[in-house]
Formats: C-alpha cells, sequence, structure tokens
C-alpha cells in the first residue's frame, strides 16, 4: 500500500518514510552536537548516551512537531524546493521558541545553551539537504505503486482533473485507464488502454498493485469475475469514492450514494471519544483566553479607537450548530456598524469595503475569532470542526448541495479540516469544495485527527491563509 489508516486518517508511506529519517537526524544533531561542545572534556552528556537520549528525543519531537506544523508531511502542500526549504527554516525556528518555553517548564529535558545551539544548526542544515533529497528522489517522481484505472469515461476524467498537481500524481503511478465496454473514452490518448486481455491478465503482466473501478456504469459489464481473480491474487481493488478519499482527503460528493454514507468504513461515534474531546476543548479554551487575554484587550482598545467609545466592540450573530440548532458567536467586530443595513444576509468578499482598518488586521491573523473561545466554553463550538454558517446560508446551500446537513452531525469548529485545505469561501461553488473536506472530517473524525488539524493551524495563522 501506499498509505496507511491510523486513527482512521490516510497518511503516506511516504511522508512516514521522510518523519523517521528526520527522526533519526535529529536525535543524532544532539549527540553531534555533545561531542562537538565538550570535545576532550570529560562532560556527563558525552559520558553517558543513555543520558542524553530522553533530551534528544524530545528536541525532535519538538521540531518535528513544528515541522509538521509547515505542512511539512502534508501531501496537499506546495512541493517546489523553494517554498519546502522555507518552511524547514520556519518550523526549526519555531522549534527554537518552542523549546525555550518548554525546558522552563521541564528543566531535566534542558541541553545547555552550547548544546541547543550547535543541535539547532546541525538540524537546519541537515533537514535542508535531507528534504533537497526527498524533493529530487520522491517529490519529482512517482512511487512505485502502480495504480489501474478501470473505466475511461467521465468518471476518469472527472477524478484526473481534480487530481492535475504534479504532487497528486507522485503518490501512485497511474499505468492507465483501461476502457470499459459501453463507454465513450474521455481521458487523454496516452492514458487510454485498448487491450484484448482481461482485466487479471494485463494486471499480472503490467504489475499492477491497485485497480480503482471508475466505471460510468457498473449495472453492466461489471468484472466481477476478473476482478475477484485480481483480489485473490493479492491486487488492491477500490472504488472511485475510496481511491480519491485517500490520495485527496477529501470526499467527492459529485459520486456520492445514500449507501456509501451507510455502508462504509467511518462516521462513527463513541461516548468516550465525545467526552475526551468536550474536556480537551474546555481545557484549551480556558488556557487559550488566559494567555491570549492581552491580545484580546489591545484589540478591543484599537477597536474602541477607531470607531469610538460608544461603538460595540464584539459582534454576534447566529450560526447553526450541531443536529441543527441555532447558537449564538461572539467574535471581535471587524466590519462597519451598518454592514448589512439592508438586512439581507451577504457573504464576505476579498477586499470587502464593509471591513474596517482594525478588522483588516485582525481578519490576517484570525485574532477577530478569538473569542469563539467562549463559543467552546459554552460548549456550543469545538476547537475542531467543520465552519459554522448563518442559518440563512444553511438553508440555501442545504437545497443545492445533497448532503450539506451531514456536517451538522458534529460541532463546529474555530479550526477544521475545510479551514486548512480550502481558501475562505464566499459562493456555492466554494461552499462544495469546502463539503467535501468537511465530510472527509465527520466521516474520518478522531482525536488524532483533531490534534493534527490543531498543530497545522499554526502554518495557517502565520501564512495567512484563508483569511478575508
Amino acid at each position: 500500500m501506499n498509505t496507511l489508516r491510523i486513527f482512521n486518517h490516510y497518511v503516506h508511506v511516504k511522508y512516514i518514510g521522510l518523519g523517521f529519517v528526520h527522526l533519526a537526524w535529529l536525535t543524532a544533531s544532539v549527540y553531534l552536537a555533545a561531542e562537538v561542545r565538550f570535545m576532550g572534556q570529560d562532560a556527563p552528556l558525552t559520558r553517558d548516551y543513555w543520558v542524553l537520549l530522553p533530551k534528544a528525543f524530545f528536541f525532535a519531537a519538538a521540531v518535528m512537531i513544528c515541522l509538521y506544523a509547515m505542512g511539512l508531511y502534508r501531501p496537499q502542500r506546495e512541493n517546489r524546493h523553494v517554498p519546502v526549504l522555507v518552511r524547514v527554516v520556519a518550523g526549526v525556528f519555531l522549534a527554537t521558541f518552542g523549546a525555550i518555553l518548554a525546558y522552563y517548564a521541564m528543566p531535566g529535558l534542558y541541553l545547555g545553551r552550547g548544546v541547543l545551539s550547535l543541535s539547532l544548526v546541525f538540524a537546519l542544515f541537515g533537514l535542508c539537504a535531507l528534504q533537497l533529497a526527498f524533493y529530487i528522489q520522491f517529490d519529482q517522481r512517482s512511487t512505485p505503486w502502480r495504480v489501474l484505472f478501470y473505466g475511461a469515461g467521465d468518471n476518469a476524467a472527472s477524478i484526473l482533473a481534480y487530481m492535475r498537481r504534479r504532487s497528486d500524481h507522485t503518490l501512485f503511478q497511474l499505468v492507465g485507464c483501461m476502457l470499459a465496454p459501453g463507454e465513450q473514452p474521455q481521458v487523454a490518448d496516452h492514458l487510454l488502454i485498448k487491450t484484448e486481455q482481461n482485466i487479471a491478465d494485463y494486471a499480472r503482466s503490467h504489475r499492477i498493485n491497485e485497480i480503482v473501478v471508475t466505471m460510468d456504469d457498473r449495472r453492466n459489464h461489471f468484472p466481477a469475475d476478473d476482478l475477484i481473480t485480481c483480489r485473490i491474487s493479492g491486487i488492491n481493488i477500490v472504488d472511485t469514492l475510496s481511491f480519491y478519499e485517500r490520495q485527496t482527503g477529501k470526499v467527492k460528493t459529485e459520486l456520492l450514494q445514500p449507501s456509501w454514507i451507510i455502508f462504509s468504513h467511518g462516521f462513527r461515534r463513541s461516548f468516550f471519544q465525545d467526552a475526551l474531546k468536550r474536556v480537551l476543548d474546555f481545557t484549551v479554551a480556558l488556557v487559550m483566553l488566559v494567555l491570549l487575554s492581552p491580545i484580546m484587550l489591545a484589540t478591543a482598545i484599537a477597536i474602541f479607537v477607531e470607531d469610538g467609545f460608544g461603538s460595540p466592540v464584539f459582534f454576534r450573530q447566529r450560526r447553526v450548530g450541531q443536529n441543527g440548532e441555532d447558537y449564538t458567536i461572539f467574535k471581535f467586530r471587524s466590519m462597519r456598524t451598518d454592514a448589512e443595513a439592508s438586512g439581507v444576509p451577504q457573504w464576505a468578499s476579498e477586499n470587502d469595503t464593509r471591513v474596517t482598518r482594525v478588522g483588516e488586521k485582525i481578519r490576517k491573523y484570525r485574532i477577530d475569532e478569538l473569542p469563539q473561545f467562549l463559543n467552546v466554553l459554552r460548549g456550543d463550538m469545538s476547537l475542531v470542526g467543520p465552519r459554522p454558517e448563518r442559518p440563512e446560508f444553511v438553508a440555501q446551500l442545504a437545497e443545492s448541495l445533497p448532503y450539506y446537513r451531514v456536517r451538522e452531525c458534529v460541532k463546529p469548529g474555530i479550526t477544521g479540516w475545510a479551514q486548512l485545505g480550502y481558501p475562505y469561501g464566499a459562493s456555492e461553488e466554494d461552499a462544495n469544495g469546502k463539503l467535501q473536506l468537511d465530510l472527509y472530517y465527520v466521516k474520518n473524525r478522531s482525536i488524532f485527527l483533531d490534534m493534527l488539524i490543531l498543530v497545522n493551524t499554526v502554518e495557517v495563522v502565520l501564512f495567512r491563509k484563508g483569511g478575508r
């Protein structure tokens, strides 16, 4: 397989391998730094390597978490080498500040200024070298996982159109699309496979690892016997939806059928997971409100200064929560008080003239959303979940987008899988793009996925992704 399913979330094997290589190098960087720092001296760190091991692992873990926060281990990232190296440098600098703060809380893991500085230098140069090698060897080449599409019609063309980036095709090697009986070819000629062989013989002779059934119509000429032969021969067989979900982290709504939601693996809930998530939400929200209170106070003062002390600081609005129940959301006001004087709900647009000068700044860094931690404390929202929408927009979108209300089975979140993978949406087309990501989250949600999303939100804030 080219992916592993970890706590319901698909993780690509090549990024797991990259993580292990990074872990080994970062751990070795600490030992190398200790040897250089205490060269010719009899120091405890170099006398007993077992004493240094937990410190080295902590250092490696801190750096890797920051690298993940910069999107380095996500297949959806931009895979050109310059942006990737920028993220490596940003991750190491972020880890420097994070490690210093952590050492105050856990002084037993402190490496010392000299060893820590040298470790960071070795880590930075080593990671850059490793990332360049990874870019040349893997990001520019397809993996050995050979995939055959059975079907070359509209479904196959649609999947290829949605996976047109080079980074999408480095995760597998597409051998081609075999035309099914009765189909009109819709894929490029160089991908079209016309052969007298049946699927099983073709798959064996071309060393196929996986067959994706992309037929437009499975009711006629479905090659059940051949696919069974392939399956028992060790060839993986998946349908279009499962393949798309695994490779992109989305659920393709255009192909979604009720039976898939009913019978697919996922969409599960458990009392233990819900209770643990609520404890995590409450604890983190309380801590963040305390830590960020100076920023929130400064924001309130800035709004007062711009609009006068009689103007409202907070913005209250009805949003749709879990199970379709409305609640009041709290945000810092970033628009004029007469933003919707006509009484008609409006999407926020790029360069929206209703946004104030202070509002423009706080929207860029998501500061306007900080009061939503109050909603998390109250239980209206979660830290992670689909973006909350207004009742008027939900009613409109539910009519035009099937399965839109499936996302309401969980609490809306301050951040979420859709917020990471899709820019700010202001149309039905954008709403459909976010819905594909929301459905993936709802189907595969877990505390593990929540933690990954929370860590990756750092990249969204630092690089100002999706703000409007």
